[in-house]
């Protein structure tokens, strides 16, 4: 009976289980992390119902990702939804949180109603919600009919992951979650949108047009540089990440997009290739941000501030912490030999084969998307320049970061495994690769026996650049004998001359925390870079004691959220606009709703009558 039933709604194929593994490498430290996190902040019973949602929410996400009904997939997705909202909103004391909640459970639905809407024109077709069945069906659907579907999946799933202009909720919600929360839902829950794209989109519908994946490149490109823009502009930590999460969905959907936009011109290689290129950023994303996410709520808990303006010097009180977060720091910026750049290099290398192959205008849209994910990688390493240096570097700027203390143990075991997966990931580059090509050419149903990919167990080579290829444990070896190398030259002939001294800054010697160098500063070459995008405004007051003397001095600088000004905010006023209006169908009267429900009853019947 069980097997009947697994073999009925279940589906553990390469995709799901691809999609299990990442839950589980990212859950099981977030759990562990979570029970030094929660102590000491709630009443024991808030702890014990925090692990019970947790419980939920994992087991949700895994539901998710391996069933192979439809219905069954909405119930779970709904399931994960609600979870993870009530989540977002465990601090019920903290308004933000309660209006975090809100804006996520409103976008969420929103991209629910779209997911479903589009299942309802599949079951239309197919009469089952059984995945293979309706598999069967798109073989023979109209196109124009399956355009419709997957812009529908495209807006459903895209709000889930945080596209842009659909990631409104996501600096929003991830913030205010619980840290361990935080780097689940960044780390594993938006990736599901992912897994719901890949399956609906590239398994069931069946690309058989290139606008498809010229649509999601489009989206992608824009989506990581204005997640990356917006998180150089952060001084709140835990923001910074959630636009940085921003960032790598736009990063993965260029792999998927990529892989999508090769299939409709019929490159099989290049098509495996590109997808492998996003799943590897999609597991590496998840294991760096979900360790970024722990480090900035053990700073968070031994602070009690996630205001980077607030923060310094915590190298010194919690050292342990500052080498997980400048390790994870360094994979994100896709520095070698880490697990984030060996994705970021790959998709890089699917853009430049895919212009080599391309003909005409491809060639320099192409070689335009790659020039934005080379803009959007420089400016990550500028932004997690800043996040290192003003949290970990420098003199501590408050009270808060004067009587900081090291992370509890479970705390820093989460952040270890999560930081050890990292150099792993990153030095097993050839393996993973090797793993995921079989997880793609299933998705993708391309065979693949006769692609090679590989030259052996320790580099990685493209088949048809075959003077380019990849080798992390071999840049690691150069790493460490070049530090080796500066190490003996320094003891042998710098010691010597070396002269420690107090630190110089522009022949000021007696620096204190009010004259540091702070997050705003260094994001303003940014800010003018980027104003016709981010709008920055200013406010001043002066405060004077007489004509010729100025008491104090306050001086603040802004960015407008253009997405929030000039889309939601007058469609929310729209919709308020509309409520009010509807209030005069509602006068009171029996008698008119008794009129409604005759006139509903009427147009069923003619409309029962004509179909």
């Amino acid at each position: 009976m069980l097997n009947l039933l697994i073999e009925r709604f279940f589906l553990f194929d390469p995709l799901a289980l691809f999609f299990l593994v990442v839950i589980f490498i990212i859950s099981l430290p977030s759990f562990i992390y979570s029970f030094s996190y929660l102590k000491g902040e709630y009443p024991a019973f808030k702890i014990f119902s925090a692990q019970i949602l947790l419980f939920v929410f994992v087991l949700s996400m895994a539901f998710v990702v391996s069933v192979s009904n439809c219905l069954v997939f909405l119930i779970f997705w709904e399931i994960m939804s609600l979870v993870s909202y009530f989540l977002v909103v465990f601090d019920t004391n903290n308004e933000r949180s309660i209006k975090a909640g809100l804006v996520y459970i409103v976008m969420t639905h929103i991209g629910t109603a779209f997911i479903i809407a589009a299942f309802m024109i599949l079951y239309n077709h197919a009469h089952s919600f059984d995945f293979i069945a309706i598999k069967n069906a798109c073989s023979v659907m109209p196109q124009r009919t399956k355009d419709i579907v997957f812009l529908l999946f495209l807006i459903g799933f895209g709000t889930k992951a945080g596209i842009v202009p659909l990631h409104i909720w996501l600096p929003y919600a991830h913030p205010q979650a619980p840290s361990h929360i935080s780097s689940i839902m960044s780390g594993v829950m938006i990736k599901t949108a992912i897994y719901g794209i890949i399956r609906f989109v590239i398994f069931i519908l069946g690309i058989n047009t290139s606008w498809w994946g010229i649509l999601v490149l489009i989206l992608a490109t824009i989506t990581s540089l204005v997640g990356i823009i917006y998180a150089l502009m952060e001084r709140d930590i835990k923001r910074l990440l959630a636009y940085s999460s921003v960032e790598n969905i736009g990063i993965i959907l260029s792999g998927v997009g990529l892989a999508m936009y090769f299939i409709s011109l019929n490159l099989s290689y290049l098509a495996v290739f590109s997808l492998i290129a996003g799943l590897y950023h999609l597991i590496n994303h998840a294991i760096f941000k979900g360790l970024l996410f722990l480090c900035a709520g053990s700073v968070y808990k031994a602070t009690g501030t996630r205001d980077m303006e607030k923060l310094g010097g915590l190298i010194k009180k919690m050292p342990h912490t500052a080498v997980y977060f400048l390790l994870g720091a360094m994979a994100i910026s896709a520095l070698p030999p880490l697990n984030g750049f060996v994705s970021e290099w790959l998709t890089l290398q699917a853009f430049f084969l895919g212009a080599f192959n391309a003909i005409g205008g491809s060639k320099i849209f192409l070689g335009i998307c790659a020039a934005m994910l080379a803009l959007t990688s420089g400016l990550a390493v500028a932004c997690f320049v800043k996040a290192f240096g003003i949290i970990f570097l420098a003199k501590p700027r408050s009270h808060y970061a004067e009587s900081a203390k090291e992370a509890a143990l479970p705390m820093r075991i989460g952040m270890l495994i999560l930081a050890v997966f990292t150099v792993i990931f990153g030095l097993a580059a050839a393996l993973v690769i090797k793993s995921l090509s079989g997880v793609s050419s299933s998705a993708l149903g391309i065979d693949i026996s006769n692609m090679s990919f590989f030259l052996n167990s320790l580099r990685f080579a493209p088949q048809i650049a075959k003077n380019t290829y990849l080798s992390t444990p071999l840049l690691a070896l150069l790493l460490v004998l070049f530090s080796v190398i500066g190490f003996v030259i320094y003891r042998v002939f710098g010691n010597r001359r070396a002269v420690i001294y107090k630190t110089w800054d522009c022949g000021y010697y007696k620096l204190g925390p009010r004259n540091e160098y702070t997050a705003t500063a260094f994001s303003k070459p940014f800010r003018i870079a980027f104003s016709f995008f981010l709008l920055p405004y200013r406010k001043t007051q002066k405060i004077r004691e007489s004509f010729y003397h100025i008491k104090s001095f306050t001086y603040e600088t802004h960015t407008t959220k253009v997405f929030k000004k000039y889309i939601y905010n007058p469609l929310f006023a729209f919709m308020l606009k509309l409520a009010k209006s509807m209030r005069k169908m509602q006068p009171g009267s029996i008698h008119l709703y008794l009129g409604y429900i005759f006139i509903t009853l009427v147009l069923l019947i003619i409309f029962m009558e004509r179909f």
